[in-house]
């Protein structure tokens, strides 16, 4: 049989994937891309508020985590933004402050400007941690120590101007006390080594020092308020006297590289904020001990711009 191919069946066959088939996306598997390690937070975190993919109302398709950890995220979101397909399919997971003040702060392939956010599903504050059996019970001991020991008090984060980097430049500014910061590839790794010893003191996530609280102290919560769901007991820095904000706050979604079709970012922008709401994903997040703040893209590119704005200011004096 004499096969047809007529000149619009040749335009489909050229065109790119996200535009011959927008009207049927999805029609396969997504991937979301972790710059972190497995076993972190942000890792942690997306792959409960992805569970439920599959479900016709929300992608119709399940999403496959694939991680790229290092260099506190720069890897990771320097091949997304360079290397990733624009049609939908390959998605990445995004960490403000993170890039924001990693694209001010170095030379790299991303900014706010060449990525798009499709929804936002937390907000985690930093928090300042030591092992249990720390001498120290407060966050008056560790600046009493720092003050009789200048740059000896050793602390970890998972990277550098991550939020815990920011959290720890503000400490150190608000204390007025010198300490020493020791970058890793990501949350998991850096809680690791307060937990084994490798260091004095550490800044991670309060939902990765929630789920190992029985194996720490949390001495402060680098935030405006307490967090009263989670960390009730543990005042914030400027609860104690610190003058540190809220700047840090790590907020975690969804994104796609610019250049994706206008309906396949309308399309994923109304479906996956309402996912993140899943009764089964609020519950495991819960249980988790991760803070929830669903926005949506509207929100999100809000939310960017003024986090480039206060970060833009902020960086100027830490």
């Amino acid at each position: 049989m004499k096969r047809l191919f007529t000149p619009l069946i040749a335009m489909l066959a050229i065109a790119p994937i996200g535009a011959a088939n927008a009207d049927a996306f999805p029609d396969r598997p997504i991937s979301v891309t972790v710059a972190y390690s497995p076993g972190g937070a942000t890792d942690f975190q997306a792959r409960i508020v992805t569970m439920v993919a599959a479900k016709e109302e929300y992608l119709g398709q399940p999403v496959v985590i694939i991680n790229k950890p290092g260099a506190g995220g720069k890897v990771g979101w320097n091949h997304f933004a360079s290397k990733a397909k624009t049609n939908g399919y390959e998605m990445a997971a995004y960490n403000v402050p993170h890039f924001i003040a990693q694209s001010i702060k170095f030379k790299t392939k991303y900014n706010i400007d060449n990525l798009e956010p499709v929804g936002n599903w937390g907000a985690d504050p930093a928090v300042f941690v030591v092992s249990k059996d720390s001498p120290y019970n407060t966050m008056a001991d560790v600046v009493k120590f720092s003050k009789a020991n200048p740059g000896k008090l050793t602390v970890s984060g998972a990277g550098l101007y991550v939020g815990h980097h920011i959290a720890f430049l503000q400490v150190q500014k608000g204390t007025g006390v010198e300490m020493k910061y020791v970058p890793h590839k990501g949350g998991a790794p850096a809680l690791k080594s307060v937990l084994g010893g490798q260091v004095m003191a550490g800044i991670n996530n309060l939902s990765d020092a929630y789920r190992s609280r029985d194996s720490l102290k949390i001495l402060g919560v680098a935030d405006l308020k307490r967090d009263t769901d989670f960390l009730p007991g543990v005042p914030t820095f400027k609860e104690q006297g610190y003058d540190v904000d809220d700047s840090s706050v790590n907020f975690r979604g969804i994104m796609v590289r610019k250049g994706t079709p206008k309906e396949v970012v309308d399309f994923l922008s109304a479906r996956i904020p309402e996912m993140f709401k899943n009764k089964r994903v609020a519950k495991q997040m819960k249980n988790g001990g991760s803070p929830v703040r669903v926005l949506d893209r509207t929100q999100v590119m809000e939310m960017w711009k003024a986090r480039q704005v206060v970060l833009s200011e902020l960086l100027k004096d830490l």
